[in-house]
């Protein structure tokens, strides 16, 4: 047993690090270096870790270095799912694409066939793939809604009947271990491991997505609070209308910032008469698709701008009080809004000026995530890296 935890442990390392020597390892691990030597001996056995050559010299004899075996016939499942569309693509140990993405429109909200038609999909996908099962280490989902990891269940969405767990009931359907986390927490994941989070203590990322979510790094982990459900961003009751939130209440940051309210106002300007580039999609088919909003605010459109700033405002608001509880060192800006990059800078700034203590607010550094168009599909991977183990 203990073998096996220290062989899962030293997988980790080489996932999020690429290439590192046994003495590398040894100090990581707290463990002694014939021990490390042993279990790493055991993996390049099983194929999972090979030698990389010597690694560069520090002054003295250039010790030998090791990496994951990319070709190692271990693969898994990342799902993103979001209110809208459900994203799936299967990597490898070395986070490189084996199957490519797929998506697949499906609204959470007032669907009774959800679980049945996701479940569907993930199997049309993963026998498709031509991967068998036994080569698969497991399926990474996040999910938006009230997410417990510990316990597989999600409060909001795919809710089921009796006893059994959605983390069960999906593992059972699909026939391989399933995890599942928070959209936000997992995005947070992903800053921490891959992105402007890598390597630090305390980092906030915010998901700026269909809703807003809140993904917390505290003392270099994930924070989920006392019953795993830290990180509810979007229902501080930060807003001045008296809309109706999907969680029931009304003042929420969520129904001012959200893509969906950011797309209806876009929506209502042009039914009044707002001229804009978007025009001419939404008055074909009376849709407007985030990626078109997100576009013609990246390409300089007027009314996209003013929409996403008065929201990206809001959400300054919102960070100026996430600063003044945590003092964080980093606040990434990430999800799937978050490419319209330096354009929410100006007035979360502005918003942060105004609302925050200055020689506070100096302290806290503020990004825009290098990873925001995959970070959940590749924190979804990172938890089954987590979770798994490697026999």
């Amino acid at each position: 047993m203990k073998q096996q935890v220290l062989r899962n442990e030293l997988i980790k390392f080489f996932y999020y690090d690429n290439r590192l020597t046994l003495a590398e390892l040894s100090r990581r691990s707290h463990k002694s270096l014939p021990l490390v030597t042993s279990t790493v001996n055991g993996l390049i056995e099983d194929g999972y870790i090979q030698d990389n050559g010597l690694a560069a010299s520090t002054g003295g004899r250039r010790a030998s270095s090791f990496q994951l075996n990319a070709d190692k016939q271990r693969y898994i499942v990342a799902v993103a799912v979001d209110q809208m569309v459900t994203q799936v693509v299967i990597y490898d140990l070395m986070n490189n694409v084996k199957v490519g993405l797929q998506k697949k429109e499906l609204v959470l909200h007032d669907n009774p066939a959800l679980t049945e038609t996701f479940i569907e999909f993930l199997k049309y996908y993963i026998s498709g793939s031509g991967i068998p099962l036994n080569q698969i280490l497991g399926i990474g989902i996040g999910m938006p809604g009230f997410v417990s990891a510990i316990k597989g269940v999600n409060h909001t969405f795919f809710k089921l009947g009796g006893n059994v767990t959605l983390k069960d009931h999906l593992s059972k359907e699909l026939g391989l271990p399933v995890f599942i986390d928070n959209d936000s927490s997992l995005i947070a994941l992903a800053e921490l491991k891959f992105g402007a989070g890598k390597d630090l203590k305390d980092v906030l990322v915010v998901n700026i997505g269909w809703g807003i979510g809140l993904g917390m790094i505290v003392n270099g982990g994930l924070f989920r609070g006392h019953s795993g459900y830290a990180g509810e961003f979007s229902h501080i009751p930060l807003s001045q209308s008296n809309k109706m939130c999907s969680c029931g209440k009304r003042g929420c940051l969520e129904v001012d910032t959200s893509l969906v309210f950011m797309i209806e106002r876009a929506k209502a300007e042009m039914d009044a008469g707002a001229s804009s580039s978007m025009e001419q999609v939404y008055k074909t088919t009376r849709e407007l698709p985030a990626d078109v909003f997100l576009n013609a605010a990246k390409s300089g459109d007027p009314l996209a701008v003013s929409v996403l700033s008065d929201a990206a405002f809001l959400v300054g608001k919102g960070i100026s009080t996430l600063i003044h509880i945590m003092n964080p060192m980093l606040i990434v800006l990430s999800g799937r809004g978050a490419v319209a990059g330096k354009i929410l800078m100006a007035p979360i700034q502005q918003a942060i000026n105004e609302f925050c203590i200055p020689w506070l607010a100096e302290q806290t550094d503020i990004q825009v995530s290098t990873v925001a168009t995959n970070a959940e599909l590749l924190g979804a991977a990172t938890l089954v890296i987590e979770n798994c183990d490697f026999n």
